[in-house]
């Protein structure tokens, strides 16, 4: 430990449930559930205990908040899908017999209920890794971790070790090593990496990264660094103890992507950090793991200021949320097992009307670079809806491109960038010819509209309103006055400028415009939309979840007036203005309503 200054406390959060009561497993965002963490789960979370030293001192303490702290894990495991609990050092105050036979019972309150990792800190052993047997590797050495499904094995002398831990749908490392890492065991954590090379790690240890004045690797630290952390790619988060304040910064590695490093650390608080515990939980779907700090002891009594103010804490270093594009940043060593492209055959349900996709199946043509007018995309149904090119207002030839970027589970592994814009009008668009069967097809028995798109990041520029895909005409020429104008098509997917999905169609029998708003679209990623009528109504799914604003009105089939069907714009007065900004991927339409299990990313 290193005495620096106690900081002054954070704002305190609204109280949270009792970490003894059910509702605990709304601590940090922790999902409910009933069953054992699911090595699926897309979110879980691994527990992390620092420096509890001064409640295991033989000179006087009580070690009854670090007991609680380990029941407490072992109790709530599945509610916060914990999936690992790591010590971080200085588990005892000299490191005595004495003190350890006390760890050792201390420790037994958690069993093999919830698997973890101890490391020793400089007031448990002296010394580097190779010192030789000590009080602390009798107690915590391989006997004590052996029967964990996560365990891996130690070092020579029983100081580093390492977990392989089942979670989220893959595997990931965690490297538990010794205070004073000796060269040897620096070698040591090397082979472990090697043979582990494509797995995500988390680096343990007590002395990495210093608090005072701001987060800093310590002399130690800098050893660690330059010597193993930044050679690895895999290491992309770091948790030390030993020093306080906690704290946290992000260096960058030699494969050039960030590395977390933070401190935690308690012991300076009120009753030694009253075995306090930080949740890094860890939620793939959304790209962070969400950190919290709170004591499963004081959050059961809050009597006394001292209590009440350290029970959880919610300060900046302390309760925080780490972005990280997970799939991104694990690339370089573990690139994603993606989905292999399906031939057309496999998703032309019962009542396909049109089909279309930009490999080299659908697109003969299909080449990096730009696609010039002309190019025919084929509609793989035969039923003779192919779509041509064409560059709106003499674009520049870069306003279409191909590429193999595609969403993960669509079918061909190809789309086209549409560079589109205003001031000036823009675009390409790819249309039916003008005797196409689609052109009038009223689908007043149902529908089903498919496509991928992606919106750019950065999103820049007014793109307000521009249109996706649309049949050609004025609702007017069709006897449909009641709507926004008379000069806007019978149907048309749009994006507004807040980045909503528009749909607005005129069912056939009724003067209307039953019109659908999704929620904000994301950008620099691919998203599956899917517009379902079941010749009632119309209801509108992004990436499987129906939105909220769908039409209460109802609708059956669309007006459309034998004119063209478009992808990458929308006519205004029958003319266009600015051509889609983004990417398009497949895009079906189907005489019927499907359901979710039928769309395009389903995998049958």
């Amino acid at each position: 430990m290193t005495e620096n200054a106690t900081p002054a406390l954070g704002r305190r959060t609204v109280l949270q449930a009792a970490f003894a009561a059910p509702a605990v497993a709304a601590l940090a965002g922790a999902p409910v559930a009933q069953a054992a963490p699911a090595a699926d789960d897309s979110r879980f979370t691994i527990a992390v205990l620092p420096d509890t030293q001064y409640l295991l001192d033989e000179g006087g303490s009580d070690p009854e908040p670090v007991r609680e702290a380990l029941r407490s894990l072992a109790k709530r495991r599945r509610e916060a899908n914990i999936v690992f609990m790591a010590h971080l050092g200085d588990v005892t105050e000299h490191g005595t017999e004495r003190e350890m036979r006390l760890a050792d019972s201390v420790f037994d309150s958690i069993g093999n209920q919830v698997p973890y990792s101890v490391l020793a800190g400089n007031h448990d052993v002296s010394g580097d890794d190779q010192r030789g047997p000590t009080p602390y590797s009798r107690v915590f050495g391989p006997e004590r971790f052996q029967r964990m499904k996560t365990f891996g094995g130690f070092a020579p002398g029983n100081y580093n070790s390492f977990h392989v831990i089942t979670a989220g749908g893959r595997r990931w490392l965690l490297l538990a090593l010794d205070w004073r890492v000796s060269d040897k065991g620096i070698q040591w954590a090397q082979e472990v990496l090697d043979e582990h090379r494509t797995l995500p790690t988390v680096l343990t240890t007590h002395d990495l990264v210093g608090g005072s004045p701001e987060a800093a690797l310590s002399e130690h630290g800098k050893r660690m660094w330059d010597n193993l952390i930044r050679r690895n790619d895999q290491i992309f988060l770091t948790l030390n103890g030993h020093y306080w304040p906690s704290g946290r910064v992000t260096l960058t590695n030699d494969a050039g992507n960030p590395v977390h490093l933070h401190i935690t650390n308690y012991q300076e608080r009120y009753y030694g950090g009253a075995g306090m515990v930080r949740f890094y939980s860890f939620d793939l779907a959304r790209n962070v793991i969400d950190v919290e700090t709170f004591s499963p002891w004081l959050l059961t009594r809050r009597d006394t200021l001292p209590e009440a103010e350290t029970a959880e804490l919610s300060g900046e270093l302390d309760r925080f949320t780490v972005e990280i594009d997970f799939r991104r940043r694990f690339a370089g060593f573990a690139p994603p097992a993606l989905p292999a492209s399906r031939p057309a055959r496999a998703v032309l349900v019962r009542g396909t009307a049109a089909y279309w996709r930009f490999d080299r199946e659908g697109l003969p043509s299909a080449a990096a670079g730009p696609v010039a007018p002309g190019v025919v995309a084929r509609d793989l149904t035969g039923n003779g809806n192919d779509l041509t090119v064409e560059h709106l207002h003499a674009s520049a030839p870069d306003v279409l491109t191909w590429s193999t970027d595609h969403h993960d589970t669509q079918p061909a592994h190809a789309s086209l960038t549409f560079a589109g814009g205003k001031a000036p009008d823009r675009g390409a668009v790819l249309r039916t010819a003008g005797n196409a069967p689609l052109n009038s097809q009223k689908f007043e028995s149902g529908y089903t509209i498919e496509t991928f798109l992606k919106l750019p990041s950065p999103f820049t520029g007014d793109h307000a309103f521009m249109g996706v895909l649309s049949w050609e005409g004025r609702a007017g020429d069709a006897g449909k006055h009641s709507g926004w104008s008379d000069d806007e098509p019978t149907c048309s997917l749009n994006v507004s400028g807040e980045r909503f999905l528009q749909f607005v169609v005129y069912p056939v029998p009724v003067d209307a415009d039953p019109t659908s708003w999704s929620h904000a679209i994301p950008v620099g990623r691919w998203t599956h939309v899917a517009i379902v009528n079941d010749g009632r109504r119309t209801t509108t799914y992004v990436d499987g979840a129906k939105i909220a604003r769908n039409a209460a009105g109802e609708s059956r089939g669309i007006t459309t007036q034998g004119r063209p069907f478009v992808l990458g714009a929308t006519q205004f007065a029958l003319r266009y203005g600015q051509g889609f900004y983004g990417s398009l991927g497949d895009t079906r339409i189907v005489a019927r309503a499907l359901r979710p299990s039928e769309f395009l990313t389903a995998r049958g």
